[in-house]
């Protein structure tokens, strides 16, 4: 039977404002000066059983960073209260506690007194740690000569080496390179599948969507929804488009007559910092869709829009591709994924993927589109590559209707 394992009731947090640093001195001798009052968190309340997941969305400054140190007890709260039962692992700033004079190993033992282990767990763990990181070579090494991702990786292996309870993740599903990456999924997914309760904090709606069975959405300190992970995340998604829209546009982006125009016609593929030892492992190249000029902005060949992608990925599991489709100003249209349509691809005698997807008889209306193409790994959540807006294409349509896509209809 499941059990609750985080409670939060009517949680706050509030900070004091002073209008000058000198105020600050005045008011902590017992003279009364003007301040201000600031609720950084507001009247917060969930909770959450045994084994589910949680994701934490909202904007900049919406609450969610405040939220997780006063569950984790770095902060003490202003009202209310919470309770959680159970072992609690936080993955926030990792590497923050290690010492750049001590050595790896050293940082280790101190490290891991400050999670609550002992020597002597430290010690029978360090093994399963170590080999975890991939930080043999490194281990006796000052950790100042370490590069920041040799860094995140020592601290998430010691973070997660007993399986906690209560996870809480914030912006750090994943570090270090592809291959690494792919072990900080497994393993949080391994802790999930064991009925680890996991807090995740995250802007990545994607891996919310993907990892959460509900969500909570902050906004301005306070909770404005919390329930199932699609119903909370369709209200976050509409309140960003009315945010979007009420701005105003830019100029280089809006002709005189309200017409989206393009920055650039098509824009290289996001630059990839890629180490020797991860430059070959996963890489899309080359994205070709059926346009029939050479025009800045070609215009589509027929009625099918015809999407073909080479890819490199290692041999030993197989990949998956996402093909997003929007207007060239931004309104999504659709996306489409191997993984989610349960699609098997078939490696080359290259060594390479290669995937078509076609759009038969694509309802568009006049306009001008723009496709993105995604690599993930076998299971769907760790992003290997990805070129943004990588083509561009134009549709014209015969008749002048107001619109964007013709759907399926019948007139009676």
């Amino acid at each position: 039977m499941k059990k609750t394992v985080i409670a939060v009731k009517d949680l706050g947090k509030k900070y004091v404002v002073y209008d000058q640093p000198r105020d600050r001195l005045w008011g902590l001798l017992g003279f009364s000066k003007k301040t201000r009052n600031h609720w950084a968190l507001k009247d917060v309340s969930f909770s959450l059983q045994t084994g589910q997941c949680l994701g934490l969305v909202g904007n900049n400054g919406a609450g969610k960073s405040t939220l997780l140190k006063l569950l984790t007890g770095t902060l003490r709260p202003t009202t209310g209260g919470l309770q959680i039962d159970g072992r609690l692992t936080a993955i926030l700033e990792l590497g923050a506690g290690f010492h750049p004079e001590f050595s790896g190993r050293d940082n280790l033992f101190f490290g891991g007194s400050l999670i609550g282990l002992d020597e002597a767990t430290i010690a029978s763990l360090l093994p399963s740690i170590v080999a975890f990181a991939e930080l043999e070579h490194a281990l006796d090494r000052p950790v100042k000569t370490y590069s920041s991702g040799m860094v995140v990786r020592l601290a998430f292996a010691l973070i997660t080496a007993v399986e906690p309870q209560v996870l809480i993740i914030d912006e750090a599903l994943a570090v270090g390179d592809q291959n690494f990456q792919k072990k900080c999924v497994e393993r949080i997914e391994a802790f999930k599948k064991n009925g680890c309760t996991i807090l995740f904090c995250s802007h990545s709606l994607y891996h919310v969507k993907q990892l959460c069975d509900v969500a909570l959405w902050m906004d301005q300190g306070q909770a404005k929804a919390f329930g199932p992970t699609e119903d909370v995340l369709s209200a976050y998604e509409r309140f960003l488009r009315d945010s979007a829209d009420s701005k105003p546009s830019s100029p280089a982006a809006v002709l005189a007559n309200g017409s989206a125009v393009l920055e650039q016609s098509a824009p290289a593929p996001a630059a990839q910092v890629l180490t020797p030892a991860t430059a070959a492992l996963a890489k899309i190249e080359s994205v070709q869709i059926n346009s029939q000029d050479d025009a800045e902005v070609p215009l589509l060949s027929s009625s099918d829009l015809v999407v073909d992608v080479l890819a490199q990925a290692p041999s030993a599991e197989q990949p998956h591709f996402a093909v997003m489709l929007e207007q060239a100003s931004g309104s999504g249209i659709t996306t489409v994924a191997t993984h989610t349509d349960g699609v098997q691809l078939q490696q080359g005698d290259d060594g390479a993927w290669r995937v078509r997807v076609v759009f038969n008889d694509i309802p568009l209306f006049s306009g001008d589109y723009v496709i993105s193409v995604y690599l993930f790994d076998a299971t769907g959540l760790v992003v290997l590559d990805e070129w943004l807006k990588c083509k561009y294409f134009k549709v014209i349509y015969p008749s002048v209707i107001p619109g964007l896509v013709r759907l399926p209809h019948q007139w009676f």
